[in-house]
């Protein structure tokens, strides 16, 4: 551990000890995860992980949550949490991160609430400052706190600690909700992020790690990273991942030249004015 890394390791447990007893959002990827490591070590029993159950969040995703849970030896408990119930969201507005995360997050109140628990944390960190994250209004709005930024931890440094503590989520690709894999504007259904979910499944098998399926109509786009790009050089795992998007619905299926990105589905929001909990917000990018 590097001294910057050790300097902010020791301010984030200093932080989680300060909270007394916590409920983390606990997706199970690599920043939840590594802020659950951190809130065991420093608050011990007094901590449960909470994991939303919905159509935007894989079977894969909720079992990883749950073994990792079990394998640190926290308690872990499940609230339901069905966006697409929420007035307004199937129609994926800009604001569509604030209205689930504010459903969300008091769900996860409450849940803490009924176990004893004073505070809620969620996982972001210092880069997601850069990107338009409407979500965060929401946490703001609640009180959840997000240690992890108020310690200043990069990506970057969370996956490198989470190697150096042995957390295998250190090299999982970066996960947000099947949602996300919609341009702003197009109808979010049961049926379409079911399309989605199979078809990062399928990719996920073929040995694929980090990439996004993005749903245009009729057009499949896929995002990837440099390994992925090599593993599309085979013909004849090009024609197995067409003929099986096909299968599902799609009519095209493209590859996206410029790979897997954060927040790609934002560009449409150029110099688009997005009304968010009432307040309006000017996206200029």
């Amino acid at each position: 551990m590097s001294v910057g890394s050790n300097e902010k390791y020791q301010k984030l447990l200093a932080g989680l000890r300060s909270a007394g007893s916590l409920a983390v959002a606990f997706s199970g990827g690599v920043d939840s995860s590594f802020l659950l490591y951190a809130a065991r070590e420093a608050l011990s029993g007094n901590l449960i992980a909470v994991t939303a159950r919905s159509l935007s969040y894989p079977k894969r995703e909720i079992d990883a949550a749950a073994q990792l849970a079990q394998k640190l030896g926290v308690k872990h408990i499940f609230v339901d949490s069905e966006e697409l119930e929420i007035e307004g969201f199937s129609q994926n507005p800009a604001n569509r991160c604030y209205l689930c995360k504010s459903e969300l997050f008091q769900k996860i109140l409450a849940a803490s609430a009924r176990h004893g628990i004073a505070c809620v944390a969620e996982g972001t960190n210092a880069d997601d400052d850069g990107d338009y994250r409407p979500g965060l209004r929401a946490v703001k709005e609640l009180g959840i706190l997000s240690p992890l930024a108020n310690a200043g931890f990069t990506k970057a440094e969370i996956r490198a600690l989470s190697k150096e503590f042995g957390l295998p989520t250190w090299n999982r690709q970066n996960f947000a909700c099947l949602a996300s894999r919609f341009p702003y504007g197009e109808t979010i259904t049961p049926e379409r992020l079911k399309m989605l979910d199979k078809a990062e499944q399928f990719l996920l098998n073929l040995g694929f790690n980090q990439l996004r399926v993005r749903f245009h109509g009729n057009l499949a786009r896929i995002e990837t990273d440099e390994a992925g790009f090599a593993l599309f050089a085979d013909k004849t795992l090009r024609e197995q991942v067409h003929g099986y998007l096909r299968a599902l619905g799609f009519t095209y299926i493209s590859l996206d030249l410029q790979g897997y990105r954060m927040g790609s589905m934002n560009a449409t929001l150029n110099r688009v004015t997005a009304e968010v909990a009432g307040a309006t917000v000017q996206i200029n990018k």
